[in-house]
């Protein structure tokens, strides 16, 4: 069995990692799409339920990040010494709109005179911290210049037309779930409201979408032959194809004002790019040439690694699960008093 383990172990990171980065983007998407949404908000009093419907929840998701940054450190120490290096400007940025947005939660309800500021920096940092994660991605994507297990490109080089594009499409993404959210939490007018900017979100996710699946294989041979080659078109067809529907339901639920539809395929259609996403990089964690097995730490550390996430991570989930269950209510209620 120990034979294996050089094997599985890394498999075994990758998909806690992944399954870490996705629930950050889905449960922080949210969070950040009403902030990049609080200025256009009708009135400061739907500025304010915005706010409250996500007061309970907005820290606890930031655990998600922690968990991707730390695991990709210890389980893949390769890639976390390429990958910082390529993106700190970027990851700074976000850092200080997570910080901004942070103060502005706790400082904007006791505030009075000075609220404007605070609606402001919710705004600006929660703006800038989506941006920022969109241009990580699109960066990732776009693959790194390695020379001798080092990253030997400039510091800028994350700034590309492909990491500002999908910097963009990231913010319409955030922006669509965060309508959703509204759309079963917010009363009658901020969810009429809340309908309509879901229209415009939805046009330019699935205007982003499209872009991405014919530039995407343009960015690396590999991908183009893995989505393009005869037998993985009709193995991999689902995934376009259920993204199509999944796109034409959640219109079709706005168009009947459904309440709860719009979140719920708006996750579907994030969790479908991500598989997309997926499907195009593994098994690379440095685009294109590294592995997650050459990336990866010795089995040893990895398995010891493992022994102390194994009992953690169901904690996790089940302690997000259980908070957004036991608040559900308890928010819905009191958005508006």
């Amino acid at each position: 069995m120990t034979e294996f383990l050089p094997v599985i172990l890394p498999l075994v990171w990758a998909a806690i990692l992944a399954l870490a980065v996705f629930l950050y983007v889905l449960l922080g998407g949210y969070d950040l799409g009403l902030g990049v949404l609080f200025p256009l908000a009708p009135s400061n009093k739907d500025r304010d339920a915005m706010m409250a419907s996500v007061a309970p929840f907005w820290d606890g998701n930031e655990t998600w990040l922690v968990l991707g940054g730390g695991g990709l450190l210890a389980a893949f120490p390769l890639a976390y010494s390429v990958i910082l290096p390529a993106l700190y400007i970027p990851i700074i940025f976000m850092l200080l709109g997570l910080i901004l947005r942070g103060v502005a939660f706790e400082f904007r309800f006791k505030a009075e005179r000075y609220r404007y500021l605070w609606d402001i920096a919710f705004a600006g940092g929660s703006t800038l911290a989506a941006l920022m994660q969109g241009v990580v991605i699109g960066a990732f994507v776009q693959g790194f210049v390695v020379e001798n297990n080092q990253y030997g490109g400039g510091p800028f080089d994350w700034l590309t037309p492909f990491s500002v594009v999908t910097a963009i499409a990231l913010v319409s993404g955030y922006v669509l779930l965060s309508t959703g959210w509204l759309i079963m939490k917010a009363d009658e007018e901020l969810r009429v409201w809340a309908y309509g900017v879901a229209r415009y979100a939805l046009i330019a996710v699935a205007a982003f979408i499209l872009i991405f699946s014919l530039w995407t294989p343009l960015l690396h041979p590999d991908i183009a032959a893995r989505w393009f080659a005869p037998g993985n078109m009709v193995m991999l067809s689902p995934v376009p194809l259920i993204t199509v529907a999944a796109i034409a339901g959640l219109w079709w639920s706005l168009d009947k004002k459904h309440r709860y539809t719009p979140f719920l395929l708006g996750v579907v259609i994030f969790m479908l790019c991500y598989t997309g996403l997926g499907v195009s990089l593994f098994p690379f964690i440095i685009p294109p040439d590294i592995t997650i097995w050459q990336a990866a730490a010795s089995p040893d550390s990895q398995l010891f690694l493992l022994y102390g996430t194994i009992p953690i991570l169901p904690i996790i989930l089940g302690y997000t699960a259980y908070s957004y269950y036991v608040l559900w209510d308890a928010t819905e209620h009191d958005v508006y008093h």
